[in-house]
Formats: C-alpha cells, sequence, structure tokens
C-alpha cells in the first residue's frame, strides 16, 4: 500500500525541480477545469442585480412575449451547447495532454512543454473515453451524490490511463481505472483532504497560493499517486 507522505514528497520534489513550467501547465488545468462554467455563470445575473434591474427598466421594459421567451431560452440553450462542445472537443484532450506533463515531470526534471499536446494524438478514442467517463459520473450523480462521488474516484485514473494503454477500448480504459481504484477510494480521498490547509490558504491570498504552489504541487503528487497506485497492483 502507498504511503500519502511519500506520494506528496514525491510530487513536491517533483514540482520544484521543474517550477514555472508545473505553474503554467497547472494554471492551464485550471482554466480547462472551470473557464467554462465561470463563462457560462457570468451571463447569469445574481438575485439581487437581478431585482434591481428589473426595478430600474421597469418603465422601459417591453411587453414579455412569447417569442422573447423564445429567444431567452434558445440563448441560454446556445451558450450551455457552445460550452458542452468545447470541454468534449477541446478542454478534455487538454486536460490529458496536461496530465501527460506531470506524468512526465515526476519520471525525469524538465519535462518538455509540449507534452500538452499529446492528448490530441487518437484523437477520437480521446474524446469518446473521456466523454463516456463524464457521462458515467453524471447518470451516477441523477441517482445521489455520494455514488457520483464514488464514481468519480473510480474513474480518477482514466486520463493517465490513455496513454499507457493505447490498446485498450474507452471502455476497457474505464473498466481498467475502476479496477486499479478498488481498494485505494478512500485513501485517495484522504489524500485529497490532505491539501485542504493549502487551499484555504489560497482562498485568503486570492488564489495566488492555489496558483504558484498548491495547484502544482498537487497535480505533480497526483501524478506520483497514479504511479503507485499502478505498481501496488
Amino acid at each position: 500500500m502507498w504511503n500519502r507522505q511519500d506520494i506528496k514528497a514525491r510530487g513536491k520534489a517533483a514540482f520544484k525541480a521543474n517550477y514555472w513550467k508545473s505553474v503554467g501547465v497547472s494554471f492551464l488545468l485550471s482554466l480547462l477545469a472551470g473557464g467554462v462554467t465561470a463563462s457560462a455563470r457570468s451571463n447569469i445575473p445574481s438575485e439581487d442585480s437581478a431585482e434591481q434591474s428589473l426595478e430600474e427598466a421597469s418603465g422601459l421594459m417591453p411587453e414579455i412575449t412569447p417569442a422573447i421567451i423564445l429567444i431567452f431560452v434558445s440563448s441560454m440553450l446556445l451558450v450551455i451547447i457552445v460550452s458542452m462542445a468545447l470541454r468534449i472537443f477541446l478542454f478534455n484532450p487538454l486536460k490529458v495532454g496536461c496530465y501527460q506533463f506531470f506524468k512526465k515531470n515526476l519520471q525525469s526534471p524538465d519535462a518538455p512543454l509540449d507534452a500538452i499536446t499529446e492528448g490530441f494524438s487518437q484523437y477520437g478514442r480521446t474524446f469518446l473515453t473521456l466523454f463516456l467517463s463524464d457521462l458515467y459520473v453524471a447518470l451516477w450523480c441523477l441517482l445521489l451524490l455520494i455514488p457520483g462521488l464514488v464514481k468519480a474516484y473510480s474513474y480518477r485514473l482514466v486520463p493517465y490511463l490513455l496513454k499507457d494503454e493505447p490498446d485498450l477500448s474507452p471502455n476497457e480504459v474505464i473498466t481498467m481505472s475502476r479496477q486499479l481504484m478498488n481498494g485505494h477510494k478512500w485513501e485517495a480521498f484522504v489524500y485529497d483532504l490532505s491539501f485542504l490547509g493549502w487551499m484555504l490558504l489560497g482562498l485568503l491570498t486570492l488564489g495566488l497560493v492555489n496558483i504558484f504552489w498548491t495547484q502544482p504541487y498537487k497535480n505533480n503528487a497526483d501524478a506520483a499517486l497514479y504511479y503507485a497506485i499502478r505498481n501496488s497492483q
């Protein structure tokens, strides 16, 4: 069984050996994870601002007709569709490439930045695998939050396995991740919680600690965790 302290020590050493590249790739990964969601939310006004705007514009607002409602609903659907398309066709392959960078950085210092483009090789397979894993997690979340969280941990290794197992089909990659994570999900959850203090410190510093320390440190440690789980079988 792997040791949490050893995993974090390996990740920290890899991070320090290639500091600025780790920071840059981690920042890109953070944008991929939250950029679309933030963009979509930015188009939705808060409750207070919406009420204020309605009050100010009550005398100027045209009568709400079915056509206006249709335009509004269509616009929201378009935003959602574009966001999902960006995630599926662009962000997911880039995420695989970012994970590939951290795997290489763990194995040898000064990993090349061009590793982030490797997610676009075998593009169709990468697209389908991550689409299916996201879909399975979403379907489990429809049942309850806890089963969805458990499945998210089961499929945690999918982006790493994609490049290490190029001959496996999408469902075989997902199955392999689930099998590898058997007996490791709780330990991986506790490992994630061990970074909570750093994340809270990041909030107090307006995200600066997260950008320049916590996220690149954790992403390198996550790669170390992948290898530890893989080699423990």
